[in-house]
C-alpha cells in the first residue's frame, strides 16, 4: 500500500458517498507507520555502513603514519599502538563516547570491509541491520581465514530472512563446525579471559558480573541452592532469588554463611537430605512456615545485606556531607568507585570500616574541607586531596578511579611545573602517555579545570567531581 493511499480516508469518503470502515482506516494507517518505520531502519543501516568504512580509513590512516608520530627509537608496534589510541581517543572524545566503546566499533568496522564485504554491502542496502551485522563478525573472528568464505555463505541468507537472536544461534552453529582447532585447545585460550566486572545500577546497588568455566559457574550455583533452599523449605521468608544472592555475599565476604556448620555438598540433590522441586509442596507451604517462624521470633538461617555489610572491613573511600552525620539532612554520601548511597549506609559503613579515609564537605558549595601541604614531592596529604577532588582520570569521558591513576604534573617540573594541587591531575597510564604524543595539549586552569586539545585542533574542558581543594 503507497503512502497516498494510505491518507486518502476523506477523499474515498466523497466519492464513494460512504465512510470507510474503522478497520480500513487503521491499517490504512498502520501500513503508513510501517512504511515509515522500515524506512528509518534502511537509513539507520546504512549509516552504520558508512561509519564502518569510515573507521576503517580512519584507522589505516593511523596505520601508514604511526612512524611519524613517535621517536625513531620505538618499535614499530608500538608506534602503530599509540597512533591508533591517538586516533581512538580524537573520536571518542568528540563524539564523548567511551574509548572501548569505539574500540569495539572499529573492531567491527575494520571486520566488516577487510573481511566481509558482502555482509557490508547488505548492510548498505539495508537488507540487514548493524544488529546483524555485529551478530556475524562476533564469530567471524574466530573463524579461521580458509573458513571466512563458506561461514559468510551459510549465515548471511540467515540474516536476510531472520531476527538478530536467532542469527547469533546460527552463526554459532555454523562456527563450531567450521572451526579446526579442538574444542578443548580453544577452551584453554578462553580460561584466560576469565574476569568479574562490577557495574553500578540504581538505588544503592549494584550487578557482579563473573566470566568463569561452565562447570565452576554450576558448581557455584550449586552451592548457592544448598543454602537458600533448606533456609526457603525451614521457613526463611525471603525468595530463592533474594537468598541465593545473599548467600553469594555472605560467602564472599566472610567466608560462611551463619547455617554453615558442616561442609555443604556441591549438588544439593544428591544429599538424600531433601528434594526440591518448582511447585513442590515444600515450597508451596513455604510462606505460611515463614510467617509462623517470624511470628515465633527466629533468626533466618542465612544473613541478610545489612548483617553482611556489618562484616566488611575493606579499606573504603568515602565522602560524607558534614549535615548529613550529624542527621540534619538526608544528603546522600558518596562511595568511591560507585556514586551517591544512602546516609544509613555510609554511617554504617563510617563505623565498621577502620581503614576508611572519611572527608567532611562544605554544605553550600561541597568543597573538600582539607588542604594538602605544598612540598617538592607529592606528599601522601596532598595526593589524597587530589585523587579526592578528580574521583577519576581527567581525560574526557575515562572512568578509570583516580586511585588507580598517575598524579600527573600538568606542566613538568622541568618546565617549571609546581607540586601543587593546582598543577596535579589524575591520568591513567594510557591518557598520561597520549598527553604526550605530537597534537596534544594540556591546559590546566583555576578550580582544577582542565582544558584538551585533541590533534584535530577541538578543545573539551572536564571538570573536577568534587570542588577545589585548595
Amino acid at each position: 500500500m503507497t503512502e497516498t493511499a494510505t491518507i486518502q480516508g476523506p477523499e474515498a469518503h466523497e466519492r464513494t458517498g460512504r465512510p470507510e470502515h474503522p478497520s480500513d482506516v487503521f491499517a490504512a494507517r498502520m501500513a503508513s507507520f510501517t512504511d515509515r518505520f522500515v524506512d528509518l531502519a534502511r537509513r539507520r543501516a546504512a549509516l552504520d555502513a558508512e561509519e564502518a568504512r569510515l573507521l576503517a580509513e580512519a584507522f589505516a590512516y593511523a596505520d601508514a603514519t604511526a612512524s611519524a608520530l613517535v621517536s625513531a627509537s620505538t618499535t614499530s608496534t608500538d608506534a602503530r599502538d599509540l597512533a591508533r589510541r591517538s586516533m581512538c581517543a580524537s573520536l571518542a572524545i568528540a563524539t564523548r563516547m567511551s574509548e572501548p566503546t569505539l574500540q569495539a566499533r572499529v573492531g567491527d568496522a575494520e571486520a566488516l570491509v577487510h573481511h566481509a564485504p558482502a555482509v557490508l554491502e547488505a548492510l548498505a542496502e539495508g537488507s540487514i541491520s548493524g544488529g546483524h551485522a555485529r551478530a556475524i563478525t562476533d564469530q567471524l573472528r574466530d573463524v579461521p581465514v580458509e573458513g571466512r568464505a563458506v561461514f559468510l555463505e551459510q549465515v548471511l541468507p540467515v540474516a536476510l530472512r531472520s531476527t538478530t537472536a536467532r542469527l547469533r544461534q546460527r552463526a554459532r552453529v555454523v562456527r563450531e563446525r567450521l572451526h579446526p582447532e579442538s574444542f578443548t585447545a580453544r577452551r584453554t585460550r578462553s580460561i584466560a579471559d576469565r574476569r568479574v566486572e562490577l557495574e553500578a545500577a540504581a538505588d544503592g546497588m549494584a550487578w557482579l558480573h563473573l566470566f568463569t568455566t561452565a562447570p565452576l559457574a554450576h558448581a557455584i550455583r550449586n552451592r548457592l541452592d544448598a543454602v537458600a533452599v533448606p533456609a526457603r523449605i525451614a521457613g526463611d521468608p525471603r525468595t530463592l532469588a533474594q537468598l541465593r544472592a545473599d548467600a553469594l555475599a555472605s560467602l564472599a565476604v566472610a567466608g560462611t554463611v551463619h547455617d554453615d556448620v558442616g561442609p555443604i555438598p556441591v549438588d544439593p540433590e544428591t544429599t538424600g537430605t531433601f528434594t526440591w522441586l518448582p511447585g513442590s509442596a515444600p515450597l508451596d507451604d513455604a510462606a505460611r512456615i515463614a510467617d509462623e517462624a517470624v511470628a515465633a521470633g527466629a533468626d533466618p538461617l542465612l544473613a541478610e545485606p545489612v548483617g553482611i555489610e556489618a562484616r566488611i572491613r575493606a579499606t573504603v573511600q568515602m565522602t560524607v556531607p558534614a549535615l548529613s552525620t550529624l542527621g540534619v539532612t538526608d544528603e546522600p554520601g558518596v562511595l568511591d568507585g560507585y556514586g551517591p548511597i544512602d546516609p544509613d549506609t555510609a554511617a554504617r559503613l563510617a563505623v565498621t570500616a577502620p581503614s576508611m579515609t572519611r572527608i567532611l564537605t562544605q554544605p553550600e558549595t561541597g568543597a573538600v574541607l582539607s588542604v594538602g601541604r605544598e612540598q617538592y614531592r607529592v606528599p601522601a596529604d596532598l595526593a589524597r586531596a587530589v585523587r579526592l577532588r578528580d574521583t577519576t582520570c581527567r581525560a574526557p569521558g575515562c572512568g578509570r578511579a583516580a586511585r588507580n591513576c598517575d598524579l600527573d604534573h600538568s606542566v613538568a617540573w622541568q618546565d617549571g611545573g609546581t607540586t601543587a594541587v593546582d598543577n596535579l591531575a589524575c591520568l591513567c597510564r594510557h591518557h598520561h602517555r597520549l598527553k604526550h604524543l605530537p597534537g596534544w595539549k594540556l591546559e590546566h586552569r583555576p578550580g582544577g579545570i582542565l582544558t584538551w586539545t585533541t590533534p584535530d585542533g577541538r578543545r573539551h574542558e572536564t571538570r573536577p567531581e568534587l570542588a577545589e581543594t585548595g
